[in-house]
């Protein structure tokens, strides 16, 4: 059984996963308070499914871009379970799951992640043989200074407020922009976990001694 851990912001997110699919899932949203948080729930999800750590074969995490706090206590604990089971750790980007929990729109895809301070990480991404691909480099922009490219028709996903998405609905390129509903946003540690399984049964792990978290501290963007 896979153990999916998302700490990247303040959305906290923490499944379950085997053979079978999702075995238990929860999402909240942390009041910063992830180092306090995070064990507790791991500890009690598997006690109720009757599991103890043992009986995990492996942990992914999301490993950024995201909250330095965040990103730093998630990755400390995936090690630390990983190290103390000597099982596997699979790392995957934050963008990546937003991406995938998307799906294929068909064309170009903009994953968004809330970077604090008024600010979000962008990338782009497009589907290839049924998964997301990285086209071009993850960046960091203020969130009333970005626009996508819109030379054809793009979604835009993952954590988008409702003031950025107001201001990409009344922009002049409103026709070319879908968004992903509310819901529809949430970066769930499900799609962590199903991406990590295959990685996972392929033999796709990440090194524990080498493996860091991505920060994004680029310079902001032109428009």
């Amino acid at each position: 059984m896979l153990l999916a851990i998302d700490t990247a912001t303040r959305l906290v997110s923490l499944a379950l996963y085997d053979e079978n699919g999702i075995v238990a899932e929860e999402s909240w949203r942390s009041a910063n308070n992830h180092s306090s948080e995070t064990m507790p729930a791991i500890a009690e999800m598997l006690a109720r499914q009757q599991a103890t750590p043992e009986a995990l074969t492996g942990v992914a995490i999301a490993k950024g871009p995201g909250s330095f706090t965040g990103l730093r206590i998630g990755m400390s604990i995936a090690k630390g379970l990983c190290l103390g089971l000597d099982i596997p750790l699979i790392a995957i980007p934050s963008l990546e799951i937003t991406a995938y929990a998307a799906g294929d729109p068909g064309g170009p895809l903009y994953a968004v992640l809330e970077a604090g301070r008024g600010r979000i990480c962008v990338a782009r991404y497009v589907y290839a043989e049924g998964l997301p691909v990285l086209d071009g480099t993850t960046e960091l922009w203020e969130t009333d200074a970005w626009l996508p490219p819109t030379e054809e028709q793009v979604l835009v996903a993952g954590e988008v407020s409702a003031a950025l998405a107001d201001r990409l609905l009344d922009s002049p390129q409103a026709e070319q922009i879908a968004l992903t509903s509310l819901a529809g946003s949430v970066r769930r540690a499900g799609y962590l976990a199903e991406l990590a399984w295959e990685r996972l049964q392929a033999g796709q792990t990440d090194d524990l001694d080498t493996t860091q978290p991505d920060y994004i501290q680029f310079a902001r963007q032109s428009t």
